[in-house]
């Protein structure tokens, strides 16, 4: 089998970090960008051509940045971020189609489809629910995934839910690593919220055993510690020597985001990789603690 992957949203946070991992592990990759270059081709060249004839697998980690504190939470935006992350995935589902050389595709989506509960422990049995913005988005952003493994063709789909990604140049590091690193740290509202997350070496190497393993299904990719928000921000200030004090009130969190964006940082659900680790994956950062230590460098 050849190993050259097509990478949805190559550029971005997620993508930029598997293709490197993919690349070391003697991978060929070409990236699906809205920007042509070398190794890559345009959303545009995509449909009109197709899938190039040597990718054997295709990875999609497209989509706009739900928390992206310069952006208003506008009727626009909100129709950026679900056609980034649902029209992305159907586009390459339909280029899947006409391409029977590609044996694994592994789509990412969130774990919001978890309504949070303070009893329920979820695994990837539980479909999940619509009851808010985020939550229909990840529905609809599956659905058009899946419409690439019909069953009786050589392509395995696998959909990985996951939590926040945790590396030191971007996702949520990146946004509270200054106030951290100035001893102004502290949890969103009142930190007792769930806060499902993910390393990024753990990311990319799950999204590497899945495509080796030709997996087809639900993964959760999230770390196997449940962890609040509380819990995650004394960790990550200890980490860097620093006090965990001041926490964010809540009514700002909903001015700076909006009350349906507020909710991915000040509500969370349990959630555990069940199916994820019965497939033989380990996690290298299992825990929070090895997660932020290395995450600072120690």
């Amino acid at each position: 089998m050849s190993k050259h992957t097509l990478i949805g949203g190559g550029t971005g946070f997620i993508g930029r970090h598997l293709a490197k991992h993919l690349a070391k592990k003697g991978y060929e990759i070409t990236v699906v960008s809205r920007m042509p270059g070398p190794k890559r081709i345009t959303w545009h060249e995509l449909e009109k051509q197709g899938i190039p004839s040597s990718v054997s697998s295709v990875v999609n980690t497209t989509g706009q940045n739900v928390l992206d504190p310069t952006r208003r939470w506008t009727p626009g935006f909100q129709q950026n971020v679900w056609n980034s992350r649902v029209n992305s995935s159907k586009t390459l589902s339909n280029a899947i189609e006409a391409a029977p050389q590609v044996k694994s595709f592994v789509n990412l989506c969130g774990v919001s489809l978890y309504r949070p509960s303070a009893t329920k422990t979820y695994t990837e049995e539980d479909h999940g629910e619509s009851y808010d913005y985020m939550s229909r988005l990840c529905l609809a952003w599956e659905e058009a995934a899946r419409s690439a493994d019909t069953g009786d063709k050589a392509c395995k789909c696998s959909i990985v839910r996951t939590g926040a990604v945790v590396g030191r140049d971007g996702g949520m590091i990146k946004s509270i690593w200054l106030p951290f690193k100035l001893g102004l740290g502290g949890p969103m509202g009142a930190g007792q919220q769930i806060m499902p997350w993910i390393h990024m070496h753990d990311l990319c190497s799950l999204i590497q055993h899945l495509i080796e393993k030709c997996e087809t299904g639900v993964f959760n990719g999230v770390a196997p510690e449940i962890v609040s928000n509380k819990g995650f921000s004394q960790a990550f200030a200890s980490a860097l020597n620093r006090p965990c004090l001041f926490p964010v009130p809540e009514f700002v969190v909903h001015a700076i985001f909006g009350k349906e964006r507020a909710a991915l940082l000040l509500s969370g659900a349990k959630i555990q990789p069940k199916r994820t680790i019965a497939s033989g994956y380990q996690f290298k950062y299992p825990d929070v603690k090895s997660a932020v230590a290395e995450v600072v460098g120690k």
